[in-house]
C-alpha cells in the first residue's frame, strides 16, 4: 500500500456527469462522520502518531482537513458570485506546523468539518449545471471548474480518512 496515497492520487475524472456529481456530493456529506469514526477512541499518543514516516500526525490531518475544506467552501462561494475570481493559495505544510495544528484538541476542527460540510452540501445540492461550469483561478493550478473542484474535494475527503484508517489497521488500534 502507498502510505502517501492509500486510495491513489487524484486523477481528474474523464467525465463530469450529474450522476457523478451526486455521488461526490454524497461523499462530501458523509465525510464528517467518517472522520469522527476514524479518530474515535484514539488516545493522545495515537493522535500524535504520524500516519506515515515523515508525514503529519493524525491530529494534524484532522486540523488540515478543517483548514482545507474551509478554503474550499470559500472558493465555491467566490466562484458562484464573481466572474472567474483569483483565489488565495496557502502553504498547507506551514499551516500544519502552526501550534494549533500540532497540539489543539480535535473537537473544534471536527465541529468545523461538520459545519463546513453541511453548508457545502447544501450549496452543492442547490447548484445548477451552469453553476458547476463556473470557474476560479488558482495561482498554482490555473483555471479550475467547480465540477472538477467538487471531484477533487470528494477525493480529498476520502484520501485523508484513509490515512487515518490505514494507520489504525497497521497499528491494530481498535
Amino acid at each position: 500500500m502507498n502510505l502517501s496515497y492509500p486510495i491513489g492520487e487524484f486523477a481528474p475524472p474523464a467525465s463530469l456527469t450529474a450522476a457523478e456529481r451526486r455521488e461526490w456530493i454524497g461523499q462530501i456529506a458523509e465525510a464528517p462522520a467518517c472522520y469522527r469514526d476514524a479518530v474515535k477512541s484514539l488516545s493522545e499518543a495515537q493522535l500524535d502518531t504520524p500516519y506515515r514516516p515523515g508525514g503529519w500526525t493524525v491530529r494534524q490531518v484532522i486540523h488540515h482537513v478543517a483548514d482545507s475544506h474551509m478554503n474550499a467552501y470559500v472558493r465555491f462561494r467566490l466562484a458562484l458570485t464573481e466572474q472567474n475570481p483569483t483565489i488565495k493559495a496557502y502553504d498547507q505544510a506551514k499551516w500544519a506546523e502552526l501550534p494549533d495544528a500540532r497540539t489543539a484538541p480535535l473537537e473544534a476542527s471536527l465541529e468545523m468539518i461538520d459545519g463546513i460540510h453541511r453548508r457545502l452540501t447544501a450549496l452543492l445540492e442547490g447548484m445548477s449545471e451552469q453553476d458547476f461550469a463556473r470557474t476560479f483561478q488558482h495561482p498554482e493550478r490555473g483555471n479550475m471548474r467547480l465540477d472538477l473542484t467538487l471531484a477533487m474535494y470528494a477525493w480529498h475527503s476520502r484520501h485523508h480518512a484513509a490515512h487515518i484508517n490505514s494507520l489504525r489497521e497497521r497499528m491494530a488500534w481498535k
